[in-house]
């Protein structure tokens, strides 16, 4: 089985493909995306993502790759959304079985992988971390998703490695990575460094970089201070786990040359050296996808452990 249906899920849209994991490249036609509704109701929401998968032309019987990002179940497919913000109503639901009775093709079954590791599993196999032993893998959007790579597969254990894998549980200067690391923490930073009014809309980051390109020093304290941290967060991880290459993504990467030295400033103050080389993503919108695919041909393969 080479070609592979997939589904990558996001906060706001999901994507549909089908990979060929030989040639590694979505076919016969590109990925389809389209939004969906995160805030409705579990059926409404379910028919949404399935209505993605039904336009683009699967093979029979296949084993399907669903990228998902946490909190979520990836062994039994049930959703642990609660207090989040988002896909509250498939907290508890058994998102597996439902997308079986929803998606083409009679699927011969389902395997879900984080979002994180998909990005890095597809961009072991086809971008940037390609031939890395070990490499550490960020993606920076709403939030801070990571996997920590060894020889290609995702680690979520041992002294090495943030607990299940995952970045965002740290903290950093005693408060949780995401309330200075994340889309929100770093307008709400900006607006009360800039002294904003309490109301109307606040900058996006992509705002806050373009106005700290032009010099805005409070612009471009926000990027030190928020980014600063996440090196700072990431520098004894990266001592334990010596990752070869730190891949980054997400939507953030668009400020890369801002983003980068704060993020390599943070690793310094915490001690010279630690921070591995760094790049960002080649191919950051095929990557879960490819990576979903790659998990879904090993899980298929793999014989189910007997209960």
């Amino acid at each position: 089985m080479s070609h592979v249906p997939v589904l990558e899920i996001g906060g706001t849209h999901v994507t549909a493909a089908v990979i060929d994991t030989e040639a590694r490249l979505p076919v016969p036609f590109p990925a389809v995306r389209q939004p969906v509704p995160a805030d409705a109701a579990a059926r409404e929401l379910l028919d949404a993502i399935a209505s993605v998968a039904h336009r683009v032309d699967v093979p029979e019987a296949a084993h399907w790759g669903v990228a998902i990002p946490g909190p979520f179940d990836y062994v039994t497919g049930v959703g642990r959304f609660r207090g989040i913000g988002k896909f509250e109503s498939l907290h508890g639901v058994d998102v597996g079985a439902e997308l079986l009775g929803r998606l083409p093709g009679a699927p011969s079954g389902i395997s879900f992988v984080n979002d994180a590791d998909a990005f890095a599993m597809g961009e072991y196999r086809a971008g940037a971390a390609t031939g890395r032993r070990r490499a550490l893998c960020i993606t920076l959007g709403t939030g801070v998703g990571s996997s920590f790579l060894d020889a290609g597969h995702p680690v979520v254990e041992g002294p090495d490695v943030p607990p299940d894998g995952r970045v965002h549980r740290l903290t950093v200067d005693g408060t949780p990575l995401e309330e200075v690391v994340s889309r929100r923490a770093i307008r709400l930073f900006y607006a009360r460094t800039a002294a904003l009014p309490g109301t109307g809309r606040l900058p996006d980051v992509h705002d806050i970089a373009g106005s700290a390109r032009a010099g805005d020093a409070h612009a471009l304290r926000t990027v030190r201070h928020c980014f600063g941290a996440l090196g700072r967060a990431l520098a004894p991880w990266c001592e334990r786990f010596r990752p070869d290459l730190m891949v980054v993504g997400g939507s953030m990467t668009g400020s890369w040359d801002l983003v980068g030295p704060a993020v390599r400033e943070g690793f310094e103050s915490w001690a010279p050296g630690t921070a591995p080389p760094t790049v960002t993503a080649v191919r950051p919108a095929d990557a879960p996808l490819i990576g979903a695919a790659h998990w879904a041909l090993h899980r298929s393969a793999t014989p189910p452990v007997p209960t």
